[in-house]
Order: structure tokens, then C-alpha cells, then sequence
């Protein structure tokens, strides 16, 4: 049985993805951190802390392979890549928001929460 407390726990460890506003890699640093002090508690806790740490970590993966490819695009379209990625990248930054706060939201209701485009690093 899923407790309010396990719910709140996994909703904050959802949250505390924003924490790498504050600080270099606190996405994944304090999501980390959250996961691994109670994943042995709940089951609940531990599923919805591997989602969390494995989102942040796809989502790193992505922006380095976007900033191998930026120079490359930007110099073989004359510039019009870079226009391109950068008009692409305010969406993806909308998206990574909504799908954050609708995990955490998930958690806190008691359901399971499956991040788009994630590649499970940690099973």
C-alpha cells in the first residue's frame, strides 16, 4: 500500500528536477540524492526515482549531443540551423516543464508517470 507520505516524497523528488536552476547539474544531483536516501523504504518511491534521475540524465545526454551538432548545422546551413534550434529549443523547454510538473502531480495522486523520450540508464 502506497502512503501520503511515499505520494509526497515521490512528487518532491519529481520537483527537485528544478533545483538545476539554482545550481550546474542539481537536476540530477538532488533528484539523486532524494531517490537514493528512501528507495529502499517503497518500491513507490524507488520506480518513481529512477524516472526522475533517468529523465534528467536523457535529457543531458540530448543537450551534449545537440552542442556537438550545433557548429556543424550552423556552418554547412549558413546560419539557418542555429535559427532553427534555437526556435526548437523553447518548445522542448515548455515540454520538459509540463512533463515534470505532470509526473509530480501523477506521484502525489498515486499513479505511475512514464517520461517521454527516456532512456533507462538506471533499471
Amino acid at each position: 500500500m502506497v502512503t501520503q507520505n511515499d505520494k509526497n516524497y515521490s512528487s518532491i523528488t519529481h520537483l527537485s528536477s528544478f533545483a538545476g536552476w539554482l545550481f550546474p547539474f542539481g537536476n540530477i544531483i538532488v533528484p539523486l540524492i532524494l531517490w537514493s536516501a528512501k528507495k529502499g523504504e517503497s518500491t513507490y518511491i524507488d520506480i518513481h526515482g529512477k524516472a526522475a534521475v533517468n529523465f534528467q540524465l536523457s535529457l543531458m545526454l540530448y543537450c551534449f549531443l545537440l552542442a556537438l551538432l550545433i557548429i556543424p548545422l550552423t556552418i554547412f546551413t549558413l546560419g539557418l540551423g542555429l535559427i532553427a534550434v534555437i526556435l526548437g529549443i523553447i518548445p522542448a523547454f515548455i515540454l520538459i516543464i509540463v512533463t515534470i510538473i505532470s509526473a509530480s502531480i501523477k506521484a502525489n495522486n498515486g499513479e505511475y508517470y512514464h517520461y517521454p523520450f527516456t532512456i533507462e540508464f538506471i533499471k
